[in-house]
């Protein structure tokens, strides 16, 4: 019996949580290597599927607060939450957020696309952005619901790809 108990516990205390941390550099170089910007050529992934608006036609990004994180939306037919997309130089885009009492930043590090740095804005203070530089950029987005408590703010993070005008 004491036997049994003592294999139960050193398994308890070493296989386990071997398993979890294998299991979890598993899923981190699953994520690591899924950035687009990453590729070789993240324009390729460019289509009319994943272009939002164009130089004479804006597009328009939801920034929403949900229940564990953030999401960025493009209006784009069919985008998906916080996916990679596509815009072309000289298109104007407008950050915005559709919910109620939501207040957003949109932060693209040291290199942006738009001759702004950070963008702060909410439900009723959306910010209209040109995109002036080509290239693949990576940003972070959160969104915090007005009168949230600490802890209470999401965040997620994205791409897009800023293609030559038409």
């Amino acid at each position: 019996m004491k036997g049994q108990r003592s294999v139960a516990i050193w398994c308890a205390l070493f296989v386990l949580p071997l398993f979890l941390l294998a299991s979890i550099m598993g899923a981190k170089d699953e994520k690591g290597s899924k950035y687009l910007c990453s590729e070789a050529n993240p324009a390729g992934m460019c289509s009319a599927d994943t272009t939002c608006g164009s130089p004479s036609t804006p597009c328009t990004v939801d920034i929403k607060r949900t229940s564990d994180a953030a999401t960025v939306t493009p209006s784009v037919p069919g985008a998906k939450a916080n996916a990679p997309f596509c815009i072309k130089v000289g298109t104007t885009l407008t950050w915005k957020s559709l919910s109620k009492n939501v207040g957003f930043v949109v932060d693209f590090g040291p290199s942006s696309p738009f001759d702004t740095g950070t963008i702060i804005g909410g439900s009723d203070h959306p910010i209209k952005v040109v995109a002036k530089k080509p290239g693949c950029y990576k940003f972070s987005a959160g969104a915090c619901v007005s009168g949230a408590t600490y802890g209470m703010c999401g965040e997620t993070n994205s791409e897009v790809v800023v293609t030559g005008g038409d």
